[in-house]
């Protein structure tokens, strides 16, 4: 197999991956195009390791270590997108988030948010 055509496919999956990082405005976008990009650099472990005359097969092992921490990092990314979208409603990369919770209209009238929560005495 020649090593040509899967360097080429990793060139345009790394290409569209970075595409969608630079050119995306929506977070879960911007992690796909990281996952592309992780792809690619799979593709690239695995034809290297493939190649016939190869020393090592660390291309193959390579690729789980890859992928294992691939599926670590969306989980991560997930949930601070998800914290993220509760927070400000939006997951929109480029708008600036809003750090007044219109809580000051309450403040000024003297009145209280907080539940008053009944403390439990200690048993003797």
């Amino acid at each position: 197999m020649h090593l040509e055509l899967p360097a080429a496919l990793a060139a345009l999956l790394a290409g569209i991956g970075v595409y969608g990082i630079l050119a995306r405005r929506n977070a879960v976008l911007v992690l796909i195009g990281v996952e592309l990009v992780l792809n690619a650099a799979n593709l690239l472990l695995v034809t290297a390791g493939s190649r016939p005359g190869s020393p090592f097969s660390a291309g193959p092992v390579l690729t789980l270590f890859v992928i294992t921490i691939a599926a670590a990092e969306i989980t991560v990314a997930l949930a601070i997108i998800l914290v993220m979208f509760r927070r400000a409603g939006h997951i929109d990369l480029t708008r600036v988030p809003d750090t007044d919770d219109g809580d000051d209209a309450d403040d000024a009238k003297g009145t209280d948010d907080t539940e008053s929560v009944p403390v439990r005495e200690a048993a003797p």
